[in-house]
This record gives C-alpha cells, sequence and structure tokens, in this order.
C-alpha cells in the first residue's frame, strides 16, 4: 500500500497532537455512584470491575465472601423472568449487557440496564447461581473505588443511534496486577488501550493503536479494539485484540507506554461482516487456546502456539479478495458456536454462555462443555429417537452420556449406555 508524503506529514502531526492529549489521561476518583453499567471482569474472587460510561469512570466493586460450591452445569431456559422480578420490571425493559463469572463460586454476574420510563436507563448487577437464585447486589452500599477517564468521546456524538460515548470501553482484562481498558477516547487517533495499575493508586496510562485492516485496505485508527485477551508468545506477554469484521492483531505489553501510538500487528483476517463478541482463553488438555465468539458467524478457535507462529511473521498488508476469498493469514478452526450474548469461563470443564432463546425472546444461561463446543438438546439427529441402538463400536456414546447429562437429560443418557 502506497502512502502520499503529504499524508505521512499530516499524520504524524495528528499522533503528535494525539500523544500529548493522551498523556495523563487517567486519575483516581471518589468513589462515586454508579450511574451505568456495561463491561464488566473480576481482578480476583472478590471484587469485580465494571465500566460506568455515563459517569467516565471504571468502579472496583468489594464483593462480601462467598461460599464455595460444586462445579454444577447450567442449564436455566429463562433467566429474563427471574432477573426482572426481583429488579421489580418487566423482563422486556431489561437490556442484558455483560456476563462474568465469579472464580471459585459458580456464580455468573451479570450487568443490566434497566428501561424505568425515562431518558436514562437505571443500573444494576445481579448474581444467578446454578439452580437459578437470583441475588441483587446493591450498588449505593457496595463499598467500591473508581477511576476518572478522561479524554472521552463527546457526549453529543453518535454512531448509528447510539451515543458514541458507549464505546468508551469495549473490554476490560486483568492481568499481572493491572487493568486493560480498550475503547475510544476523544482524539483523532480513538483507538485507544489505557492501562491501570491495580488496585487504582493513580498510575495509569494511554496508548492510542492503530492497525491494518484488510477487508477495508486501510490503516484504521478509529474502530477501537471490541474484544482481547493476554497470552504468552514465545515468553513475550501479548495482547491479543479483535475488532469489528475481524481482523486478528497482537500487541506486545511492553509497547504499551504512556502516550504512545503504536501499530498494532494484524495476523488474521477471519472473515468480514461480523462482530467480536466475546473473546476467552482456556485449556482443555490440548494446550492453551483463544476462543473467539462472533456476532454474525460461527466462532473461532486458534492454539496459542499458531498465534505465536503468525505473530513471528511479517504479518498482513495486502487485502483480501472479497467477497470469495475472506481470509488471510493465521487460519483458525470453525467452532459451531453462533447466537451468544456472552461467553465466559465458568470454570475448568465448562463454558457459560448467555443466549436468547429463538421463541421465546428470554435470555437463556446454559453452559457448554470445552472440547465439545455444543449441547446436544440444541439439535435433533439420528441418535435422539427412541428406537435407536448404539451399536458395539459406536465411538460416540460415551460422549453423548456425559452431554446428556451436563444438560439435564439422565433418562436419555441412560440411552447411551453399550451393555
Amino acid at each position: 500500500m502506497k502512502t502520499s508524503t503529504q499524508h505521512i506529514i499530516a499524520r504524524n502531526i495528528l499522533r503528535s497532537a494525539a500523544v500529548l492529549a493522551l498523556v495523563s489521561v487517567t486519575h483516581i476518583a471518589s468513589a462515586g455512584p454508579v450511574k451505568s453499567v456495561g463491561q464488566m471482569t473480576f481482578a480476583d474472587a472478590n471484587t469485580v470491575v465494571i465500566a460506568d460510561w455515563r459517569a467516565g469512570e471504571i468502579h472496583a466493586l468489594q464483593l462480601p465472601p462467598a461460599t464455595s460450591v460444586a462445579a454444577k452445569p447450567f442449564n436455566l431456559k429463562n433467566i429474563s423472568t427471574p432477573i426482572a422480578k426481583e429488579l421489580h420490571t418487566d423482563p422486556d425493559k431489561l437490556r442484558f449487557e455483560d456476563m462474568a463469572f465469579r472464580p471459585g463460586a459458580e456464580l455468573a454476574y451479570i450487568t443490566v440496564s434497566i428501561d424505568r420510563g425515562d431518558n436514562v436507563p437505571s443500573p444494576a448487577l445481579v448474581s444467578v447461581d446454578s439452580g437459578g437464585k437470583v441475588a441483587v447486589v446493591d450498588l449505593k452500599k457496595t463499598p467500591h473505588t473508581s477511576a476518572e477517564i478522561k479524554s472521552r468521546p463527546m457526549a453529543d456524538k453518535r454512531l448509528w443511534d447510539m451515543p458514541e460515548a458507549t464505546l468508551t470501553v469495549t473490554d476490560l482484562v486483568y492481568h499481572d496486577g493491572k487493568l486493560y481498558v480498550a475503547g475510544l477516547s476523544g482524539e483523532s487517533f480513538a483507538s485507544t488501550l489505557r492501562l491501570y495499575d491495580f488496585p487504582f493508586t493513580g498510575a495509569a496510562t494511554a496508548t492510542s493503536i492503530e492497525m491494518y485492516h484488510a477487508v477495508h485496505n486501510e490503516i484504521e485508527t478509529r474502530a477501537p479494539i471490541r474484544k482481547m485477551a493476554i497470552v504468552s508468545l514465545n515468553g513475550e506477554p501479548t495482547l491479543v485484540a479483535a475488532y469489528t469484521c475481524t481482523p486478528l492483531v497482537t500487541i506486545p505489553l511492553k509497547d504499551l507506554k504512556d502516550g504512545a501510538h503504536i501499530i498494532g500487528k494484524t495476523i488474521a483476517e477471519l472473515g468480514w461482516g461480523s462482530a467480536p463478541v466475546d473473546m476467552v482463553t482456556f485449556d482443555a488438555g490440548q494446550g492453551p487456546m483463544v476462543l473467539l465468539i462472533n456476532s454474525h458467524k460461527s466462532a473461532d478457535l486458534m492454539s496459542v502456539p499458531a498465534i505465536a507462529d503468525a505473530s513471528a511473521q511479517p504479518g498482513l498488508a495486502t487485502p483480501i479478495k472479497w467477497p470469495n476469498e475472506p481470509l488471510l493469514g493465521l487460519k483458525s478452526i470453525f467452532i459451531p458456536i453462533s447466537g451468544i450474548a456472552q461467553l465466559g469461563n465458568q470454570n475448568k470443564e465448562f463454558f457459560g454462555a448467555l443466549r436468547r432463546d429463538a421463541e421465546s425472546g428470554a435470555m437463556e444461561l446454559v453452559s457448554i462443555r470445552k472440547g465439545a463446543f455444543l449441547r446436544l438438546s440444541d439439535f435433533v439427529n439420528e441418535y435422539d429417537f427412541a428406537d435407536f441402538k448404539y451399536p458395539p463400536n459406536d465411538n460416540w456414546h460415551g460422549v453423548h452420556q456425559m452431554l446428556r447429562t451436563d444438560e439435564g437429560y439422565p433418562d436419555l443418557a441412560k440411552r447411551a449406555i453399550i451393555p
């Protein structure tokens, strides 16, 4: 791709302005009221961190200790109604924002916005256990500390029908005593990665980021990271970031310095016309993996060694051949997980997923076994008929028995036992 000398000079001037604007963009604020709830993550078993775009703050809530319980699959076909009941509203007034599982507690925490009939939705945080019990976290009484985000998008700017400021924080990741916060700033180079020492101490940095997007054939500085994870690539702690439409980018953590403007390395184009929904890391016995959930296509499964190999290469610099050849770079494995609103690591065995029931519209909270990457009860096939008998050499009966048990169908699980 060729860029004119004039364009390079202009871009460097803008970079310099962005760097100056981003230096020291955050500081510790007094723990003010929670005005909105969005992206969330757990820093430890008793600390949940929530982004509040209306207040322009990040809040760290200190939860009371939770009782440790045995792992059990979630098979909740309607959590909209019980959550609405506890929040004294109707299910259709709820907007589900994000979900994270509390480490060691087998509890899903969900941020919810409630339409009370005025222009500003009410924020709420609830927990749900595998039995469907809902508990509301009192946001006014729960102790918390806050960090302010400066250089935010202007409140009056809109993208389609939503305020641009809703993208002030698009994802949160806690790693090794630091909180990584992706989103937008109000500067010309809007895509920003903010970094906080945690617990909040007053030290914070912000880095503006650009990357090459093979679908658009553009160097992009505005579109924010949508989902991210931190992994070790050849011994180097590295941010793996996914953007809309769907480039995958790696950024060494050592490059994230206050006021810097950096170029992420695009290692894959995973398909146009979709947006990242969630990204999780896990190891189900076959080595460390990254799973990217998408809005309009199947999920992408990638091994960390494969990401490391791709990141060691020069990176993508040429466009895809749209639309017939939509992929470039690192090859992912297509995984049949779709229609997911949020996905999280429930425990070593299961993912937990928020998803809508296509017929009722109710929000479900269900477990998906790692390594299987599906729920058998979502499908009807030859094995499900009452007169089907597993032959002695069948390779699937053990898997079917396990998954049917997971999903709450013990009688069907018995059919998969070969005498």
